[in-house]
């Protein structure tokens, strides 16, 4: 045999020893594993004890507000009688088919009571009332909706108004008067605060069968 591949032959067979000793001795060492992913199949809730659990809720940290209580029905105030000297509940009504002119107005009065020192007790809306304007055909006796109209109200309330004072706060008012809205002022009266809230027959009907 060629003296070099000869030694080729032994070089091969001592790898191959090395090699296979390698491999025993790997094979009898055990096995390393991360702590980590060892407990993991064990305990699956570990992650709650990390100090990031929990980034990112926000709730718990909101403060619970109590329940809100159901609004009572708002109670008539005594009306106040004239004096010599003063009115007593006086209602400065406006009506008109534009809110924005109405509501505008309001406010007019509402700041002129400010300034001259009438006390407004008051200032609220009516219920809107709806007009349909109907028409008959030239030709027949059958009638359509052509329009139909709302009136929005409202109602400044103002205690103890002075008499010499009444002339020129209506003065002032008249003069101010936009077109278009109606300006009328007369005594509160009990019918004028039942007028605020919409009736509801059908509730009312319902509300007496129980308390038969």
């Amino acid at each position: 045999m060629n003296p070099v591949l000869r030694k080729l032959q032994v070089c091969v067979t001592q790898q191959a020893l090395v090699l296979n000793q390698a491999f025993t001795s790997c094979s009898s060492t055990p096995s390393i594993r991360h702590p980590v992913w060892c407990t993991a199949s064990a305990n699956e809730r570990q992650y709650r004890s990390m100090p990031t659990h929990g980034i990112g809720r926000w709730r718990h940290l909101i403060i619970k507000q109590a329940p809100k209580k159901k609004r009572d029905k708002p109670q008539m105030k005594p009306i106040l009688p004239a004096t010599n000297t003063a009115y007593g509940s006086l209602n400065v009504k406006l009506s008109g088919y534009d809110m924005t002119l109405v509501e505008h107005y309001t406010q007019y009065i509402h700041n002129l009571c400010n300034q001259l020192g009438i006390k407004v007790a008051e200032s609220y809306a009516l219920p809107t009332k709806t007009t349909e304007v109907m028409l008959m055909q030239e030709k027949g006796t059958k009638m359509y909706i052509d329009s139909v109209l709302k009136t929005h109200e409202r109602v400044i309330q103002v205690n103890r108004l002075s008499t010499a004072l009444c002339p020129v706060f209506m003065d002032v008012l008249l003069k101010n008067q936009p077109e278009g809205v109606q300006l009328s002022v007369k005594e509160h009266t009990e019918a004028d605060f039942h007028s605020r809230f919409k009736a509801r027959p059908e509730l009312e009907g319902l509300m007496a069968q129980i308390n038969q």
